[in-house]
């Protein structure tokens, strides 16, 4: 027997997030008198709010641009640089 995904409706959801919003009480609290999971709350509040319900993936540098691949491969062989050294230094102390 397979479960069957619970679908709710735009206005429930909008219910909900407005009850989240107005009531001042947790979200695990509300969530839980609703029936349904706090991240499901918390990906609704973010839909409404017009954000992205997950961070989007992808490599960034510091100024908030996108990081080249000759940026990614500069940083890579630095970092394998200082770990060799790291590692020798504590081959050393054995």
């Amino acid at each position: 027997m397979t479960k069957r995904r619970r679908e709710f409706s735009p206005e429930f959801k909008r219910e909900a997030v407005a009850l989240l919003e107005s009531s001042g009480r947790p979200q695990m609290q509300i969530a839980a008198e609703l029936g349904i999971q706090p991240s499901m709350l918390r990906s609704w509040r973010a839909a409404q709010k017009g954000m992205p319900s997950r961070p989007q993936a992808g490599p960034v540098a510091t100024n908030g641009q996108v990081a080249s691949p000759a940026d990614l491969a500069s940083e890579n062989a630095k970092l394998r640089r200082e770990l060799e050294r790291t590692r020798m230094e504590r081959d050393v102390l054995k």
